[in-house]
C-alpha cells in the first residue's frame, strides 16, 4: 500500500482552496449579467434569495460592484463592494440599515432613491438636484450620477460622502467624516491636521484621542486660505494638501516609494484605530496602523476604567468593581436652560481617585488653578463637565467635557474627580432609579417569599417523613432502619438588600 507524504499534499491543498476561494469571490458578479451604466427610470426590487450580495452595477474592470449588501442576517444596505475581496467600500447608510426583505427596490429618475413602494417608506436618497441623467461606477470604485453629454457636471457622487473607508486617489475633505460601522469612532480634518474622535452620540461632544499635525515641509497651509483635504497617493501615504501640488504632509505607508502596483484603502476601524491596507491580488495587507500603543485606544478598557501599561496591558476599574466596570453615559448634567439640573430630584454621584491621568491629555485644553480643590469644584458646578484631572506638580487641571474614557495609570501627584450620571429613562421623566430601585425590592421580596415557599415545603416534606418514620418504628424496629440527619430549612437565614440613593444631589 503507496503511504501519501502530507507535505507532499500541502500544495495541492492549497492550490485547491485558492480556486474555492476563487470561485467564491468571483460568484457575485456572476449572479447576474453586469450592467455597466443605469438611465433614467431604472428600478430594481431586491431579490432576497441572494444570499449577500445582488449585483445590479459594475466597473468597466469587473472589480466593483453596487448593489444590495446583507448586513448580519436580516438588514440590507446599498453599498459598492470590491468584488475578489466582498469587502464594502462605500454604503449609504451604515447607521441604519433597511430591513433585509424583497419588497426593497432601488431607483433612478435624476435621483437614485431606494425605498419599500408597498410601505411607502424611503429609506435613501442621493438628494441631488435631480438633473442627472446615467449612473455609473468608474474603475475608482467612485458612484457617481452623470448628466448625458457633460460628464464633466457631475450632481452627486459617492466619494464625497465616504462611509469608514476613503481609496487610492478619493479627495477626503473638511466636510466629510469616516465613521466606524459601529458608529462609535471617527476621523475628521480640522484647520491643519485629521483627528480621531469617540462618538458617544444623544448629544454628547466627540472627544478627540488622536491628533495628526501636518509638518508643512514641502507646503505651507495658508490661515484663511481654504480648507485642506487629504488623499491617498499611489505611492503609499497619506497626503494632506491645500491646494494642488506638493502636499503639506505626507504620512507613509510601509510600502511608501517603493513602487508597489496595488489598490490601497484606508478605514476606520471598529476598534477605534484608523487602518491603511493594499490588495496583492489574493488578500488586504496591513500597510499602516494609526495606533500601537494600547492605552491609547479607548477600546482596550473603555468607560471607567484605567489602564494600565505593561506588556499585556492591564484594566482596572475606577471604582474597584470585580465584575464590570461602570457604563457608559451620555449628554450632559445641564437641563434644557442650560444651568445644572435636577432631574426630579436625581443629580449625580462622584468617584475620587489618586493616581489617574488621561491619555489624550496633549490633546485636550487645561486651565491653571491653585488646588486640587478649585479644580474639582470648578468640575462640579460645570454642568458639562464630566470629570477633572489635576497635576500637583504643574497645577495643570484637565476638564473633561465628554463621558468618562481614555484614562490611564498616572503617578501620585495626578487625581481625579469623576461624575456618575443619574440614569434617565427612554421617556424622559428621569424615573430610571426610582423603578430600579422598586425593581430591586420586588427581587428581594420575591427571593425572601421562595425561601419562606421552600422552608414551608420542607417543614411540611419533614413532618411526613417523620409520622412514616414512626410508624416503621413501631412495627419493624428490627431491621435496624435509622433516621438520617436534617437540617431545619425554616432556620436558614437571607442576606438583606440594601437599597441605598448613591447619586448626590446637585
Amino acid at each position: 500500500m503507496k503511504i501519501c507524504n502530507s507535505k507532499q499534499q500541502q500544495p495541492a491543498a492549497i492550490l485547491f482552496l485558492s480556486l474555492v476561494c476563487l470561485v467564491v469571490a468571483t460568484a457575485i458578479a456572476a449572479d447576474q449579467p453586469a450592467t455597466k451604466e443605469i438611465q433614467r427610470g431604472f428600478s430594481a426590487k431586491h431579490d432576497d434569495s441572494y444570499s449577500q450580495f445582488q449585483s445590479l452595477l459594475s466597473d468597466p474592470t469587473g472589480v466593483f460592484a453596487l448593489g444590495f449588501l446583507r448586513i448580519d442576517s436580516n438588514l440590507l444596505d446599498l453599498a459598492v463592494i470590491h468584488i475578489p475581496s466582498s469587502f464594502p467600500l462605500w454604503r449609504a447608510m451604515p447607521a441604519n440599515p433597511a430591513p433585509w426583505t424583497g419588497s426593497i427596490s432601488l431607483s433612478f429618475d435624476g435621483n437614485l432613491v431606494l425605498s419599500d413602494q408597498k410601505k411607502g417608506t424611503v429609506f435613501w436618497s442621493t438628494a441631488s438636484d435631480g438633473t442627472g441623467d446615467r449612473v455609473v461606477l468608474l474603475n475608482s470604485s467612485n458612484l457617481q450620477i452623470q448628466k448625458t453629454g457633460t460628464p464633466d457636471s457631475i450632481p452627486w457622487q459617492s466619494f464625497d460622502f465616504p462611509s469608514n473607508t476613503i481609496v487610492e486617489n478619493q479627495n477626503f475633505t473638511s466636510h466629510a467624516k469616516l465613521l466606524s460601522t459601529n458608529q462609535q469612532f471617527s476621523m475628521s480634518l480640522g484647520a491643519n491636521y485629521f483627528g480621531l474622535y469617540i462618538e458617544f452620540g444623544k448629544g454628547s461632544k466627540s472627544s478627540i484621542y488622536l491628533k495628526h499635525t501636518a509638518l508643512e515641509a514641502k507646503a505651507q497651509i495658508v490661515l484663511d486660505g481654504g480648507p485642506i483635504y487629504a488623499r491617498i497617493g499611489s505611492d503609499g501615504f497619506l497626503g494632506m494638501y491645500q491646494k494642488e501640488g506638493p502636499p503639506a504632509d505626507v504620512l507613509s505607508f510601509d510600502t511608501f516609494n517603493r513602487n508597489y502596483d496595488v489598490f490601497y484603502r484606508m478605514t476606520m476601524e471598529d476598534d477605534a484605530n484608523l487602518r491603511a491596507y493594499y490588495w496583492n491580488n489574493t488578500a488586504w495587507i496591513l500597510d499602516y496602523t494609526a495606533i500601537t500603543e494600547p492605552c491609547s485606544l479607548p477600546t482596550t478598557c473603555g468607560s471607567y476604567s484605567i489602564c494600565r501599561s505593561q506588556e499585556q496591558p492591564q484594566c482596572i476599574c475606577l471604582d474597584n468593581g470585580t465584575n464590570g466596570c461602570l457604563p457608559a453615559g451620555n449628554g450632559d448634567f445641564c437641563g434644557a436652560s442650560g444651568v445644572k439640573s435636577i432631574v426630579n430630584g436625581d443629580g449625580f454621584g462622584v468617584l475620587t481617585r489618586q493616581g489617574v491621568d488621561l491619555a489624550n491629555k496633549d490633546f485636550i485644553n487645561y486651565t491653571k488653578m491653585a488646588s486640587l480643590e478649585e479644580c474639582h469644584s470648578t468640575c462640579e458646578k460645570n454642568c458639562t463637565c464630566w470629570g477633572a484631572i489635576y497635576s500637583n506638580t504643574t497645577r495643570n487641571c484637565y476638564m473633561m467635557d465628554y463621558p468618562i474614557e481614555m484614562l490611564v495609570e498616572g503617578d501620585d501627584s495626578k487625581f481625579g474627580y469623576f461624575k456618575l450620571k443619574a440614569a434617565v429613562d427612554e421617556d424622559g421623566d428621569g424615573n430610571d432609579k426610582k423603578k430600579s430601585e422598586e425593581d430591586k425590592l420586588k427581587v428581594a421580596l420575591l427571593v425572601v417569599g421562595c425561601g419562606i415557599l421552600t422552608a414551608a415545603a420542607g417543614f411540611g416534606a419533614y413532618q411526613i417523613w417523620e409520622r412514616r418514620r414512626r410508624g416503621r418504628r413501631g412495627g419493624s424496629m428490627g431491621e435496624g432502619l435509622a433516621p438520617g440527619p436534617y437540617k431545619d430549612l425554616a432556620a436558614s437565614s437571607f442576606k438583606s438588600i440594601e437599597l441605598s440613593d448613591s447619586f448626590r444631589k446637585p
